[in-house]
């Protein structure tokens, strides 16, 4: 009689750290197709609307890659998450 077979685990934090960065391999594609949505408006749309648009997808994609990058630098290469606390701030700001 064979065993049934086991699930497939993943742990919690290689499992995030993976989506993170399948998030950030997507980025310059939504931030592609983003940018190139007013094109199908252009008859209809203004200038200005069209350059405020612009402008807000672009400081959008600058906030959430700035938030992935931050996020996936808090994992160390061995998948654990690294923790940022005062103690392990230097005195000029860095970290050690």
């Amino acid at each position: 009689m064979s065993r049934p077979p086991e699930p497939v685990f993943l742990e919690r934090q290689s499992y995030r750290r993976r989506r993170l960065s399948d998030a950030a391999r997507l980025m310059p594609v939504v931030g592609l197709v983003l940018l190139l949505l007013p094109l199908l408006w252009a008859d209809r749309a203004t200038t200005s609307g069209g350059i405020l648009y612009t402008f807000s997808v672009w400081a959008i994609l600058i906030g959430a890659t700035r938030l992935i990058s931050r996020r996936l630098s808090d994992f160390d290469p061995f998948g654990e998450p690294r923790e940022t606390s005062e103690a392990t701030l230097s005195k000029d700001g860095g970290m050690r």
